[in-house]
């Protein structure tokens, strides 16, 4: 995207309310260290902005307004963190429905959907969330769900947001009472989602509010929202409430083009306090779990003389060059879900058609030859490491013999791809630690690594999760966080879970320990 700090206001931060919380915006940090250093440093802050960095002087004379500087005793100090990749009210939403992430076969997850049901109200709709299927001895049926106490209506949404699981009652509401297996995969699932799961605005704007504040408490200051909503719309309703906790790039989906269009709204473009116009979102294929991603091989197991057996094709060919050519006209930047190494050739030759810059989001799986694309393109690729340890024995059977070339970061790296990290929450949490261990380690459990030689090192990992922000220097926006571990040093452990203690947004506190 473009430089997420270039429009930012330094006093746009709404700083009195995060003062009463966390206490007075610091006009100086003292004795901090950086990454992977022992030196001490004292950081001024002024307007939002870092003032000046100065090595640490025991003797110095604090100038005015530097008398209660906190003193954080060697704690190490990086760029706040953005997450690349976000559905805030999704994610907002997920963590108040039904878990059902942990179930590994469809009648597993129906008796957790029952037990679930029995703390619900008679007849409320159950919403359950995570479900993944790709590996899943039996498959979902509506037939199955039907079987819930008093013909209650069900809606189960899987964790890659791509498939909606309904029972008859489900769908009844939908108006599809016929359909014949209550399994909606792609756009038909996400319209279910949305039409059904939907709660009143100022529910969801007091939810995002809650997830906004536990990702600061993370260390994070932005993110890049890409909810399948009218984002424009939602963050200027929400910002003017309060300006939020984070800095947000909102997504504009093509069925909200015609009106960012009409604004004159580009990327970047201020939208209020701390909220700018994000890119416009588009979709060349579905995802990995669902065997709808494009790819060149066909899917074990599936006949290849059948279409589906290479995935869904989307928005591809000259439709995607025709929405990659209006939206750059427009100065808006696309951001294209490409996953499948066919996808991802299709999106590339469609920014190299059009000639513009831009982003794709995911990349999971990239033909060799494709990889130095992304650079000589200008194409940035926004990577999900949780997914990469998350899928990879679903990888290892829908991608068998291919998996070399996915989730291929430091290969991308190599062939000088700019990465940004994110989470895909509510796909992941919300949680750039969990990302940068993810790519660090490609494991997160006790399983050797997987394809440990597409392994990031700490610092690539934390220079894909800061933005546009590449240090910390006089003039740089003061979105910062004070770490309690060194995450150049830290063991995957630690990396994982790693401490802040405390982040600031342009100069304010938005988290603060003790």
């Amino acid at each position: 995207m473009t430089d997420p700090h270039e429009n930012a206001q330094p006093h746009s931060t709404a700083p009195d309310t995060r003062a009463r919380a966390h206490g007075p915006a610091p006009r100086l940090l003292r004795r901090v260290r950086f990454p992977g250093g022992a030196d001490l440093y004292d950081v001024a802050l002024g307007r939002g902005r870092v003032a000046g960095v100065r090595p640490h002087d025991p003797g110095a004379v604090p100038t005015s307004g530097e008398e209660h500087a906190p003193d954080l005793d060697g704690r190490v100090l990086i760029p706040g963190l953005w997450d690349a990749h976000v559905h805030l009210g999704q994610w907002a939403a997920a963590r108040r429905r039904l878990d059902v992430s942990g179930t590994a076969s469809a009648q597993e997850t129906v008796r957790a959907v029952r037990e679930g049901a029995a703390a619900l109200p008679p007849g409320e709709l159950v919403t359950g969330y995570g479900f993944r299927d790709g590996l899943w001895p039996d498959a979902p049926h509506k037939r199955l769900l039907d079987a819930l106490p008093e013909a209650r209506p069900a809606l189960l949404i899987s964790a890659d947001l791509h498939t909606a699981w309904l029972n008859s009652a489900g769908l009844a509401l939908l108006g599809q009472g016929g359909h014949p297996t209550g399994v909606l995969r792609e756009g038909a699932a996400m319209r279910a989602v949305a039409q059904l799961s939907s709660v009143p605005a100022e529910t969801l704007d007091g939810w995002v509010a809650d997830a906004c504040a536990a990702a600061a408490r993370r260390g994070v200051t932005g993110v890049v929202d890409f909810e399948v909503a009218d984002n424009v719309t939602d963050w200027e309703r929400r910002a003017a409430g309060a300006p939020p906790l984070l800095r947000v790039a909102a997504a504009v989906y093509p069925e909200y083009l015609e009106a960012a269009v009409a604004r004159g709204l580009r990327t970047g473009s201020p939208l209020a306090p701390l909220v700018e116009t994000g890119p416009l979102k588009l979709f060349t294929d579905g995802s990995l779990n669902t065997r709808t991603a494009l790819c060149h091989a066909p899917y074990p197991g599936l006949d290849p003389a059948a279409p589906e057996a290479y995935g869904l094709a989307r928005t591809v060919g000259d439709d995607l060059v025709t929405a990659l050519r209006t939206a750059s006209g427009h100065g808006l930047e696309p951001a294209v879900h490409a996953i499948g190494d066919r996808a991802n050739q299709l999106a590339l030759d469609a920014f190299a058609a059009v000639g513009c810059r831009g982003r794709i989001e995911h990349g999971q799986l990239v033909r060799t030859e494709d990889f130095g694309r992304f650079a000589e393109l200008g194409v940035t690729v926004g990577v999900q490491p949780s997914h990469a340890v998350d899928d990879r024995d679903v990888a290892d059977q829908h991608w068998a013999g291919h998996t070399a070339r996915a989730f291929a970061y430091a290969a991308l790296l190599a062939a000088g791809a700019r990465l940004e990290l994110g989470s895909d929450a509510p796909v992941a949490p919300l949680d750039p630690w969990l990302s940068i261990a993810n790519a660090v380690a490609r494991t997160d459990d006790r399983r050797p690594p997987w394809h440990p030689e597409q392994r990031l090192t700490p610092a690539q990992a934390l220079a894909a999760s800061t933005g546009a922000q590449s240090g910390i220097s006089a003039g740089a926006p003061a979105d910062l966080a004070v770490l309690d571990a060194d995450p150049l040093t830290a063991d995957d452990a630690t990396l994982r879970r790693l401490p802040v203690h405390a982040t600031l947004l342009a100069g304010a506190w938005t988290h603060r320990e003790g």
